[in-house]
């Protein structure tokens, strides 16, 4: 196969494929991933960070995934690679220590040629920073690749690669998979290696996995990143579609008690018929009895104090304190808002979300998956979600699109955003599922289900690389 320009169709495992049966190096992988680079990034934006001359001094592990490229976020360590989460305080840093999820992603076979774009340490929807610019959806230039994995989602609906590391502490892989047409699947909490390095309780909602086109290549990616031993029963690679009947539970209500918009609300009515059609029984249930606006509160606030945390680390660690320059208004308005709460707010934070883990769980006991929208909006438009807007006018934005994604989090389940719906005017809308703790064999072999119901692998975003160069 010598038609490189080919090689942005095809999904990871497909790329690994053709290496292993000698077919193709993995030089030649990297030099059609180059080139993509090359042609996409300037319009999309999606990688900070691009280091292929390190990526070809390496030569790749013999794993499941041999001589695919790859990137990792940003607010995540890679070996070799800036980390600058985002932000212009850590504009830098190139402190970039190995972590047991970085081993697993090198053990793999994978290729990482850089670093995606990331809102300021993974806090907002949208990835437009003030350190690194702009992220665009590569289905629409105007509108934002979402966040806070947006330059992962953007750099595979682009085709610059067939998967990306993300990592989802509210929807943060979700979100922009919904907007960018793929396929975004969350862990349950525990399930994944380490990846970062130091713990807290914002840390403790977020799962680490990846962004694809294809089920497969997420199904691969977590056989090889998930803890072996552990407390939950071991996944391994899931390769077939689900073949029972699934008792589904759905709703529409966000946890602020709204309703989506006419867009989504008729995404959602096709995904709930098409699996009607393959045998489900699909069951509406009052929306679990969650306080949205504490919920949201207490979210927010653990976010403040995690970065509360490190403002006050830094004097000691670089001997000056961090300037207001160094972080986005929203930042700071999340630091001091967390400051002014006096010293019980952390702890009272903590029993709400604890409240709403039980309730939720409560709620959908008797069912294998939970259905509902991706997002309560369409894909927005870039500045929707600026950090530099008003730390209120903000927060109102975001708790009206994201009133689904943030409560698996909480209570530790997986979920995926699925490609299962395109507006009139050819943008994406995903449509959600969310199983029991524990459960990602069970909504893998749901997603295989729909993707050969609904193939959407050859749905390229206008600005992507097959479709602008013909591939």
């Amino acid at each position: 196969m010598t038609d490189f320009a080919s090689f942005a169709r095809l999904d990871g495992v497909a790329q690994a494929e053709l290496v292993a049966r000698g077919e193709l190096s993995a030089t030649e992988l990297l030099d059609a991933c180059a080139a993509r680079v090359e042609a996409m990034n300037p319009i999309i934006h999606a990688l900070p960070t691009v280091d292929l001359d390190r990526a070809r001094a390496v030569k790749p592990a013999a794993g499941p995934f041999s001589g695919v490229p790859f990137v990792v976020k940003d607010v995540t360590p890679y070996p070799g690679l800036r980390w600058s989460v985002g932000s212009r305080l850590f504009a830098g840093n190139m402190a970039a220590p190995p972590t047991p999820y970085t081993a697993s992603i090198d053990a793999s076979g994978l290729v990482t040629v850089g670093k995606s774009a990331t809102s300021e340490f993974g806090l907002l929807g949208s990835t437009e920073t003030l350190l690194e610019g702009i992220t665009h959806n590569p289905w629409e230039l105007s509108h934002s690749a979402a966040g806070s994995s947006g330059g992962s989602a953007a750099a595979v609906a682009s085709g610059m690669v067939p998967l990306a590391h993300s990592n989802d502490g509210g929807g943060s892989i979700r979100i922009p998979a919904s907007v960018c047409g793929l396929f975004g699947f969350k862990p349950s909490h525990g399930r994944t290696l380490t990846a970062t390095l130091a713990p807290s309780d914002f840390g403790d909602l977020t799962s680490d996995h990846c962004i694809s086109r294809s089920v497969r290549d997420s199904a691969l990616f977590l056989s090889v990143t998930e803890v072996r031993e552990g407390g939950l029963p071991p996944v391994g690679y899931v390769r077939d579609p689900i073949a029972r009947r699934l008792r589904i539970a759905t709703w529409t209500q966000t946890a602020m008690g709204e309703e989506p918009e006419l867009a989504v609300r008729r995404a959602y009515e096709e995904a709930v018929a098409l699996c009607v059609s393959l045998g489900h029984e699909v069951e509406p249930i009052a929306v679990p009895a969650v306080d949205g606006p504490a919920l949201g509160d207490a979210f927010f606030l653990v976010a403040g104090a995690a970065i509360a945390g490190l403002v006050d680390m830094m004097p000691q660690m670089r001997g000056q304190p961090v300037g207001r320059h160094e972080l986005e208004p929203f930042t700071w308005a999340l630091v001091e808002a967390f400051k002014s709460r006096g010293p019980n707010a952390l702890v009272e934070a903590r029993a709400v979300l604890g409240t709403a883990a039980r309730i939720y769980l409560d709620a959908v006991k008797e069912y294998d998956v939970v259905l509902t929208p991706t997002l309560a909006i369409g894909p927005w438009r870039i500045g929707h979600l600026s950090p530099v807007l008003p730390r209120e006018e903000l927060l109102r934005r975001t708790a009206r699109a994201v009133g689904y994604t943030p409560i698996h989090n909480i209570a530790g389940c997986p979920a995926m955003s699925v490609p299962l719906h395109w507006t009139p005017e050819g943008l994406p809308i995903g449509t959600h599922f969310a199983a029991a703790p524990g459960a990602e064999a069970l909504l893998f072999g749901l997603a295989y289900q729909l993707e050969e119901a609904r193939p959407w692998k050859d749905r390229w975003a206008p600005y992507s690389y097959p479709v602008l160069f013909g591939a």
